[in-house]
Protein backbone atom coordinates (compact mmCIF):
# COMPACT_ATOMS: atom_id res chain seq x y z
CA UNK A 1 0.00 0.00 0.00
CA UNK A 2 1.25 3.81 -0.94
CA UNK A 3 2.12 5.77 1.97
CA UNK A 4 -0.07 8.35 2.62
CA UNK A 5 0.94 11.87 1.51
CA UNK A 6 0.57 14.41 4.37
CA UNK A 7 1.08 17.98 4.74
CA UNK A 8 4.49 20.13 4.26
CA UNK A 9 6.42 20.41 7.58
CA UNK A 10 5.75 23.24 9.01
CA UNK A 11 2.46 23.87 7.11
CA UNK A 12 -0.53 23.50 8.56
CA UNK A 13 -4.95 22.50 7.72
CA UNK A 14 -6.95 24.30 9.70
CA UNK A 15 -9.85 22.37 10.39
CA UNK A 16 -13.60 22.90 10.87
CA UNK A 17 -13.56 23.09 14.04
CA UNK A 18 -10.96 25.46 14.09
CA UNK A 19 -12.22 27.85 11.14
CA UNK A 20 -14.93 29.47 13.39
CA UNK A 21 -12.23 30.77 15.14
CA UNK A 22 -10.60 32.35 12.76
CA UNK A 23 -13.73 33.78 10.72
CA UNK A 24 -14.59 35.84 14.56
CA UNK A 25 -11.18 36.76 14.18
CA UNK A 26 -11.60 37.68 10.61
CA UNK A 27 -15.05 39.35 10.73
CA UNK A 28 -14.53 41.75 13.99
CA UNK A 29 -10.63 43.34 12.16
CA UNK A 30 -12.72 43.79 9.56
CA UNK A 31 -15.35 46.00 11.21
CA UNK A 32 -12.85 47.83 13.16
CA UNK A 33 -10.67 48.75 10.00
CA UNK A 34 -14.25 49.40 7.87
CA UNK A 35 -14.31 52.24 11.28
CA UNK A 36 -11.14 53.71 10.29
CA UNK A 37 -12.09 53.94 6.73
CA UNK A 38 -9.59 51.74 5.50
CA UNK A 39 -9.94 50.18 2.04
CA UNK A 40 -8.89 46.15 1.29
CA UNK A 41 -6.06 45.46 -1.41
CA UNK A 42 -5.49 42.01 -2.69
CA UNK A 43 -1.92 41.11 -4.02
CA UNK A 44 -0.37 38.18 -5.66
CA UNK A 45 1.08 35.52 -3.41
CA UNK A 46 4.36 35.13 -5.64
CA UNK A 47 6.14 38.29 -6.11
CA UNK A 48 9.57 38.87 -8.20
CA UNK A 49 12.54 37.48 -6.05
CA UNK A 50 14.36 40.97 -6.52
CA UNK A 51 11.37 42.96 -4.82
CA UNK A 52 12.29 41.54 -1.55
CA UNK A 53 15.39 41.97 -1.82
CA UNK A 54 15.42 45.83 -2.50
CA UNK A 55 12.78 46.08 0.29
CA UNK A 56 13.49 43.37 2.99
CA UNK A 57 17.40 43.95 2.90
CA UNK A 58 19.87 41.45 1.11
CA UNK A 59 21.78 41.17 4.70
CA UNK A 60 18.73 39.69 6.43
CA UNK A 61 17.46 36.22 7.84
CA UNK A 62 14.64 36.39 5.75
CA UNK A 63 16.62 37.12 2.40
CA UNK A 64 19.48 35.10 3.32
CA UNK A 65 18.07 32.06 4.95
CA UNK A 66 14.00 31.84 4.89
CA UNK A 67 12.52 32.50 1.20
CA UNK A 68 10.55 29.87 -0.88
CA UNK A 69 12.56 31.07 -3.79
CA UNK A 70 12.24 29.34 -7.23
CA UNK A 71 12.73 29.78 -11.09
CA UNK A 72 9.76 29.52 -12.90
CA UNK A 73 9.82 28.03 -16.55
CA UNK A 74 10.67 31.34 -18.16
CA UNK A 75 14.20 31.31 -16.15
CA UNK A 76 13.05 34.12 -13.83
CA UNK A 77 13.23 34.09 -9.82
CA UNK A 78 10.06 34.12 -8.45
CA UNK A 79 9.22 34.26 -4.56
CA UNK A 80 6.36 33.05 -2.41
CA UNK A 81 5.75 36.33 -0.25
CA UNK A 82 7.23 36.24 3.27
CA UNK A 83 5.67 39.48 4.38
CA UNK A 84 2.88 42.19 2.80
CA UNK A 85 4.62 45.48 2.98
CA UNK A 86 6.89 45.47 -0.63
CA UNK A 87 4.10 43.92 -2.58
CA UNK A 88 1.68 46.24 -1.16
CA UNK A 89 3.96 49.03 -1.94
CA UNK A 90 4.88 47.59 -5.59
CA UNK A 91 1.10 47.06 -6.24
CA UNK A 92 0.32 50.97 -4.93
CA UNK A 93 3.41 52.52 -7.41
CA UNK A 94 2.12 49.92 -10.18
CA UNK A 95 -1.31 50.98 -10.28
CA UNK A 96 -0.80 54.45 -9.64
CA UNK A 97 -2.31 54.99 -5.85
CA UNK A 98 0.09 57.49 -4.32
CA UNK A 99 0.79 60.15 -5.82
CA UNK A 100 -0.82 63.33 -4.59
CA UNK A 101 -2.92 60.74 -2.83
CA UNK A 102 -3.39 59.68 0.87
CA UNK A 103 -4.28 55.83 1.17
CA UNK A 104 -5.03 53.81 3.75
CA UNK A 105 -5.11 50.23 3.24
CA UNK A 106 -5.49 47.14 4.80
CA UNK A 107 -4.75 43.13 3.10
CA UNK A 108 -4.77 39.36 4.89
CA UNK A 109 -3.49 36.50 3.43
CA UNK A 110 -0.82 33.74 3.78
CA UNK A 111 2.81 34.53 3.80
CA UNK A 112 5.78 31.95 3.95
CA UNK A 113 9.14 31.48 5.62
CA UNK A 114 11.58 28.36 6.23
CA UNK A 115 12.08 28.88 9.41
CA UNK A 116 11.89 26.18 12.09
CA UNK A 117 7.93 24.90 12.97
CA UNK A 118 7.05 25.81 17.18
CA UNK A 119 4.14 27.28 18.66
CA UNK A 120 3.06 30.22 17.27
CA UNK A 121 4.94 30.02 14.05
CA UNK A 122 4.76 27.73 10.76
CA UNK A 123 6.10 27.95 7.91
CA UNK A 124 3.06 28.89 6.41
CA UNK A 125 1.35 31.43 7.84
CA UNK A 126 -0.96 33.91 8.26
CA UNK A 127 -1.33 37.78 8.35
CA UNK A 128 -3.91 40.91 8.41
CA UNK A 129 -1.74 44.14 7.51
CA UNK A 130 -2.48 47.38 7.68
CA UNK A 131 -0.44 50.63 4.69
CA UNK A 132 -1.03 53.71 4.93
CA UNK A 133 0.61 56.21 2.40
CA UNK A 134 1.27 60.07 2.06
CA UNK A 135 1.00 60.84 5.78
CA UNK A 136 4.75 62.27 7.36
CA UNK A 137 3.00 63.70 10.88
CA UNK A 138 2.83 61.22 13.84
CA UNK A 139 -1.13 61.39 13.68
CA UNK A 140 -1.47 58.78 11.73
CA UNK A 141 1.39 56.82 13.86
CA UNK A 142 -0.72 57.39 17.00
CA UNK A 143 -3.69 56.06 14.45
CA UNK A 144 -2.34 52.65 13.78
CA UNK A 145 -1.73 52.07 17.45
CA UNK A 146 -5.44 53.37 18.20
CA UNK A 147 -6.54 50.36 16.06
CA UNK A 148 -4.53 47.62 16.75
CA UNK A 149 -5.82 48.56 20.69
CA UNK A 150 -8.98 48.87 19.21
CA UNK A 151 -8.92 45.25 17.63
CA UNK A 152 -7.93 43.51 20.67
CA UNK A 153 -11.27 45.16 22.87
CA UNK A 154 -13.08 44.21 20.09
CA UNK A 155 -11.66 40.22 20.15
CA UNK A 156 -11.63 41.11 24.27
CA UNK A 157 -7.98 40.20 24.27
CA UNK A 158 -5.87 40.92 26.98
CA UNK A 159 -2.82 41.15 28.97
CA UNK A 160 -0.30 42.34 25.58
CA UNK A 161 2.23 45.01 26.12
CA UNK A 162 3.01 47.68 23.83
CA UNK A 163 6.66 48.29 23.06
CA UNK A 164 7.81 51.30 21.10
CA UNK A 165 10.97 52.57 19.87
CA UNK A 166 12.01 55.09 17.19
CA UNK A 167 14.78 54.65 14.91
CA UNK A 168 14.83 58.10 13.45
CA UNK A 169 16.29 59.48 10.01
CA UNK A 170 18.52 57.07 7.99
CA UNK A 171 21.43 60.17 8.39
CA UNK A 172 20.58 59.72 12.21
CA UNK A 173 21.23 55.88 12.12
CA UNK A 174 24.04 56.26 10.01
CA UNK A 175 25.38 58.43 13.14
CA UNK A 176 24.39 56.14 15.46
CA UNK A 177 25.95 52.85 13.30
CA UNK A 178 29.61 54.50 13.36
CA UNK A 179 28.69 54.43 17.07
CA UNK A 180 27.51 50.93 17.79
CA UNK A 181 30.30 49.64 14.92
CA UNK A 182 33.43 51.41 17.47
CA UNK A 183 31.34 49.78 20.57
CA UNK A 184 31.10 46.52 19.07
CA UNK A 185 34.35 46.22 17.85
CA UNK A 186 35.77 46.13 21.36
CA UNK A 187 33.88 42.89 21.49
CA UNK A 188 34.45 41.46 18.27
CA UNK A 189 35.48 37.75 19.65
CA UNK A 190 32.72 37.48 21.94
CA UNK A 191 29.84 38.25 19.19
CA UNK A 192 28.55 35.06 18.00
CA UNK A 193 28.79 33.99 14.39
CA UNK A 194 25.45 36.29 12.86
CA UNK A 195 26.58 38.91 14.99
CA UNK A 196 30.29 39.35 13.26
CA UNK A 197 28.67 38.90 9.82
CA UNK A 198 26.31 41.74 10.55
CA UNK A 199 28.58 44.11 12.05
CA UNK A 200 29.76 45.08 8.22
CA UNK A 201 26.71 45.28 7.05
CA UNK A 202 23.73 45.83 9.47
CA UNK A 203 24.70 46.24 12.77
CA UNK A 204 21.65 47.41 13.85
CA UNK A 205 20.29 44.17 14.11
CA UNK A 206 22.68 42.44 16.13
CA UNK A 207 20.68 44.52 18.71
CA UNK A 208 17.85 41.97 17.56
CA UNK A 209 19.94 39.14 18.66
CA UNK A 210 17.96 36.93 21.14
CA UNK A 211 20.98 34.61 22.00
CA UNK A 212 21.28 34.90 25.81
CA UNK A 213 24.92 35.22 25.53
CA UNK A 214 24.43 38.34 23.40
CA UNK A 215 22.62 40.43 26.04
CA UNK A 216 25.11 41.51 28.21
CA UNK A 217 26.71 42.96 25.69
CA UNK A 218 23.29 44.62 23.90
CA UNK A 219 22.35 45.87 26.78
CA UNK A 220 25.37 47.94 27.35
CA UNK A 221 25.48 49.33 23.76
CA UNK A 222 24.63 52.60 23.09
CA UNK A 223 21.15 53.78 22.67
CA UNK A 224 20.29 55.46 19.03
CA UNK A 225 17.57 57.30 21.16
CA UNK A 226 20.55 59.31 22.33
CA UNK A 227 21.28 60.23 18.57
CA UNK A 228 18.07 61.65 17.20
CA UNK A 229 17.65 65.26 16.16
CA UNK A 230 15.17 67.32 17.26
CA UNK A 231 12.47 67.10 14.56
CA UNK A 232 12.56 63.25 15.30
CA UNK A 233 12.19 63.65 19.14
CA UNK A 234 9.59 65.80 18.73
CA UNK A 235 7.95 63.43 16.40
CA UNK A 236 8.53 60.29 19.04
CA UNK A 237 7.72 62.21 21.65
CA UNK A 238 4.14 63.71 20.03
CA UNK A 239 3.01 59.73 19.51
CA UNK A 240 3.86 58.81 23.37
CA UNK A 241 1.87 61.83 24.23
CA UNK A 242 -1.25 60.80 22.46
CA UNK A 243 -1.11 57.38 23.53
CA UNK A 244 -0.88 58.38 27.12
CA UNK A 245 -3.86 60.70 26.16
CA UNK A 246 -5.54 57.62 25.14
CA UNK A 247 -4.89 55.92 28.31
CA UNK A 248 -2.85 53.29 26.06
CA UNK A 249 -0.29 52.10 28.23
CA UNK A 250 3.30 51.76 26.94
CA UNK A 251 6.90 50.56 27.45
CA UNK A 252 10.01 52.54 25.28
CA UNK A 253 11.95 49.88 24.37
CA UNK A 254 15.60 50.84 23.25
CA UNK A 255 16.50 47.57 21.42
CA UNK A 256 13.54 47.50 19.82
CA UNK A 257 14.83 47.78 15.99
CA UNK A 258 12.65 45.68 13.72
CA UNK A 259 13.62 42.38 11.47
CA UNK A 260 13.23 44.26 8.19
CA UNK A 261 15.53 46.80 6.89
CA UNK A 262 12.87 49.47 5.68
CA UNK A 263 11.37 51.39 8.93
CA UNK A 264 12.69 54.79 10.17
CA UNK A 265 11.45 56.58 13.31
CA UNK A 266 8.30 54.81 14.83
CA UNK A 267 8.28 51.43 15.14
CA UNK A 268 6.30 48.77 17.58
CA UNK A 269 5.51 45.13 19.11
CA UNK A 270 2.27 44.25 21.02
CA UNK A 271 4.04 41.28 22.66
CA UNK A 272 3.22 38.36 24.95
CA UNK A 273 4.56 36.26 27.46
CA UNK A 274 1.51 33.34 26.98
CA UNK A 275 2.99 31.90 23.83
CA UNK A 276 6.62 31.46 24.72
CA UNK A 277 9.49 32.62 22.47
CA UNK A 278 7.35 33.79 19.55
CA UNK A 279 5.66 36.41 22.31
CA UNK A 280 5.14 39.30 19.11
CA UNK A 281 1.49 38.81 18.27
CA UNK A 282 1.37 42.29 15.84
CA UNK A 283 4.31 45.01 15.04
CA UNK A 284 4.96 47.42 12.46
CA UNK A 285 6.08 51.12 12.04
CA UNK A 286 7.45 53.77 9.91
CA UNK A 287 9.06 53.46 6.60
CA UNK A 288 9.08 56.70 4.92
CA UNK A 289 12.03 55.51 2.17
CA UNK A 290 10.34 52.02 1.02
CA UNK A 291 8.59 54.05 -1.49
CA UNK A 292 11.15 55.42 -3.21
CA UNK A 293 13.43 52.32 -2.53
CA UNK A 294 11.35 50.33 -4.97
CA UNK A 295 11.25 53.04 -7.82
CA UNK A 296 8.19 55.08 -6.66
CA UNK A 297 8.08 58.61 -5.37
CA UNK A 298 9.28 59.95 -2.01
CA UNK A 299 5.97 58.68 -0.21
CA UNK A 300 5.79 58.86 3.97
CA UNK A 301 4.02 55.41 5.05
CA UNK A 302 3.36 53.78 8.40
CA UNK A 303 1.92 49.91 9.31
CA UNK A 304 1.93 47.18 10.96
CA UNK A 305 1.28 43.25 10.44
CA UNK A 306 -0.09 41.19 13.08
CA UNK A 307 -0.44 37.26 13.21
CA UNK A 308 -3.54 35.36 13.06
CA UNK A 309 -1.67 31.86 13.91
CA UNK A 310 -0.39 33.95 17.22
CA UNK A 311 -3.69 34.87 18.03
CA UNK A 312 -6.01 32.51 17.50
CA UNK A 313 -3.56 30.36 19.67
CA UNK A 314 -4.39 32.89 22.53
CA UNK A 315 -8.27 32.82 21.96
CA UNK A 316 -8.25 28.94 21.82
CA UNK A 317 -6.37 28.86 25.07
CA UNK A 318 -8.66 31.43 26.87
CA UNK A 319 -11.78 28.98 25.87
CA UNK A 320 -12.98 31.43 23.14
CA UNK A 321 -13.91 28.90 21.15
CA UNK A 322 -16.60 27.77 22.47
CA UNK A 323 -20.17 28.09 20.81
CA UNK A 324 -18.41 29.41 17.82
CA UNK A 325 -19.20 27.85 14.62
CA UNK A 326 -22.24 25.86 15.84
CA UNK A 327 -25.50 25.57 13.74
CA UNK A 328 -28.20 27.47 15.90
CA UNK A 329 -30.74 25.30 15.07
CA UNK A 330 -31.61 21.45 14.36
CA UNK A 331 -34.11 20.38 12.29
CA UNK A 332 -35.93 17.01 13.31
CA UNK A 333 -38.25 15.62 11.05
CA UNK A 334 -40.59 12.58 10.97
CA UNK A 335 -42.94 11.39 8.31
CA UNK A 336 -42.99 11.93 3.93
CA UNK A 337 -45.08 14.76 4.03
CA UNK A 338 -42.99 16.23 7.01
CA UNK A 339 -39.61 15.49 4.98
CA UNK A 340 -40.96 17.61 2.29
CA UNK A 341 -42.57 20.34 3.61
CA UNK A 342 -39.47 20.77 6.34
CA UNK A 343 -37.15 21.71 3.27
CA UNK A 344 -39.42 24.67 2.65
CA UNK A 345 -40.25 25.97 5.48
CA UNK A 346 -36.18 25.93 6.68
CA UNK A 347 -35.72 27.73 3.42
CA UNK A 348 -38.31 30.01 4.46
CA UNK A 349 -36.67 30.56 7.38
CA UNK A 350 -33.19 31.39 5.98
CA UNK A 351 -34.84 34.07 3.43
CA UNK A 352 -36.38 35.89 6.31
CA UNK A 353 -33.64 35.43 9.12
CA UNK A 354 -30.30 35.50 6.64
CA UNK A 355 -28.44 35.37 10.22
CA UNK A 356 -29.91 32.13 11.29
CA UNK A 357 -27.88 28.86 11.21
CA UNK A 358 -30.03 26.04 10.87
CA UNK A 359 -28.88 22.71 9.77
CA UNK A 360 -31.96 20.17 8.07
CA UNK A 361 -31.51 16.34 9.81
CA UNK A 362 -30.62 14.59 6.09
CA UNK A 363 -30.01 10.57 5.98
CA UNK A 364 -33.69 9.86 7.86
CA UNK A 365 -33.72 8.07 11.19
CA UNK A 366 -35.42 7.49 14.35
CA UNK A 367 -36.69 10.10 16.55
CA UNK A 368 -33.90 9.44 19.08
CA UNK A 369 -30.55 8.95 16.55
CA UNK A 370 -32.46 12.53 14.82
CA UNK A 371 -32.16 13.93 18.20
CA UNK A 372 -28.16 12.48 18.58
CA UNK A 373 -27.18 14.07 15.50
CA UNK A 374 -29.20 17.15 16.95
CA UNK A 375 -26.90 17.21 19.79
CA UNK A 376 -24.03 16.37 18.02
CA UNK A 377 -24.30 19.53 15.87
CA UNK A 378 -24.01 21.64 18.94
CA UNK A 379 -27.45 23.61 17.72
CA UNK A 380 -28.90 25.28 20.59
CA UNK A 381 -32.11 24.44 19.96
CA UNK A 382 -34.46 21.72 17.79
CA UNK A 383 -37.29 22.49 15.77
CA UNK A 384 -39.07 19.38 15.67
CA UNK A 385 -41.63 18.42 12.91
CA UNK A 386 -44.03 15.52 11.81
CA UNK A 387 -46.68 14.94 10.07
CA UNK A 388 -49.16 15.63 13.01
CA UNK A 389 -47.55 19.08 13.72
CA UNK A 390 -47.86 20.04 9.72
CA UNK A 391 -51.91 19.07 10.11
CA UNK A 392 -52.36 21.51 13.04
CA UNK A 393 -50.14 23.90 11.39
CA UNK A 394 -47.11 24.23 14.22
CA UNK A 395 -43.86 22.99 15.07
CA UNK A 396 -42.01 22.14 18.27
CA UNK A 397 -39.51 23.96 19.82
CA UNK A 398 -37.35 22.05 22.10
CA UNK A 399 -34.34 23.59 23.69
CA UNK A 400 -31.03 21.50 23.68
CA UNK A 401 -28.84 22.84 26.00
CA UNK A 402 -30.84 23.77 29.08
CA UNK A 403 -33.94 22.39 30.89
CA UNK A 404 -36.25 24.52 29.60
CA UNK A 405 -39.75 23.09 28.30
CA UNK A 406 -40.57 22.00 24.80
CA UNK A 407 -42.78 24.47 23.50
CA UNK A 408 -45.18 24.67 20.18
CA UNK A 409 -45.05 27.32 17.28
CA UNK A 410 -47.37 28.47 15.03
CA UNK A 411 -46.27 28.16 11.43
CA UNK A 412 -46.98 31.12 9.74
CA UNK A 413 -45.24 33.38 12.47
CA UNK A 414 -42.22 31.28 13.14
CA UNK A 415 -39.36 33.71 11.98
CA UNK A 416 -41.21 36.22 14.57
CA UNK A 417 -40.61 33.40 17.26
CA UNK A 418 -37.09 31.91 16.64
CA UNK A 419 -35.66 35.98 15.74
CA UNK A 420 -36.08 36.72 19.92
CA UNK A 421 -34.40 33.83 20.65
CA UNK A 422 -30.70 34.50 18.27
CA UNK A 423 -31.22 37.92 20.10
CA UNK A 424 -30.98 36.70 23.64
CA UNK A 425 -27.68 34.58 22.42
CA UNK A 426 -25.55 37.33 21.03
Amino acid sequence: MAKNIQAVRGMKDILPDQTPLWQFLEQRVRAVLNSYAYQEIRMPTVESTDLFKRSIGEVTDIVEKEMYTFDDRNGDSLTLRPEGTAGCVRAAIENGLLHNQIQRLWYQGAMFRHERPQKGRYRQFHQIGVETFGLAGPDIDLEVLLITTRIWKSIGLHGLELQINTLGTAEERKAYRDKLVAYLNQYQDQLDEDSQRRLGSNPLRILDSKNPQMQEIISNAPALIDELGEESRQHFDWVCSGLKANDISFVINPRLVRGLDYYSRTVFEWVTDRLGAQGTVCAGGRYDALVSQLGGRETPAVGFAMGMERLVAILEEEGRAEGLGHADVYMVLMGDKAVTEGFQIAEKLRSEIPQLGLQVNCGGGSFKSQFKKADKSGARYALVLGDDELEKGIISLKPLRDKQDQKELPLQSLSDNIRPLLKSEE
